[in-house]
């Protein structure tokens, strides 16, 4: 399956449905294959039902503004790309919001598939590779 993005724009934004206690929702994040971890606005978690306060985990991130620590929490379910996980850590953290986005898709998520960006055709696709 293939979904569509605009090749002229700055980010590759997909969408992806987050799980929580609280329900669901469905949020926009950068696609971001320099990003090893999946991150979600901590806004967002809260509506959720998460509280990123109380995670012990926290993690060492790079940021645009340097070394930041951010809580790693597992939400119950994550899906995106046609592809869903369950019990799936993210970094919860707010990028700036001038990104328009809410967060970041990384490659913890892409990792065992195989990844195809046709900027030609502005479409992703997200296969299980050979």
């Amino acid at each position: 399956m293939r979904w569509a993005f605009d090749p002229r724009q700055g980010l590759i934004v997909v969408r992806a449905e987050v799980f929580g206690p609280a329900g669901s929702a469905v949020v926009s994040l950068a696609l971001d294959t320099g990003a090893t971890g999946t991150m979600v606005n901590h806004s967002r978690l809260m509506q959720l039902g998460y509280d990123p306060s109380a995670v012990p985990e926290r993690v060492q991130i790079a940021t645009g503004s340097g070394i930041e620590f951010a809580p790693r929490l597992v939400v119950s379910r994550f899906a995106s790309l046609g592809r869903v996980r369950t019990a799936f850590p993210v970094l919860c953290h707010t990028l700036p919001p001038a990104t328009g986005v809410d967060g970041l898709l990384g490659l913890d998520f892409l990792r065992g598939h195989q990844l195809l960006i046709d900027f030609r055709a502005g479409s992703i696709a997200l296969d299980d590779g050979p």
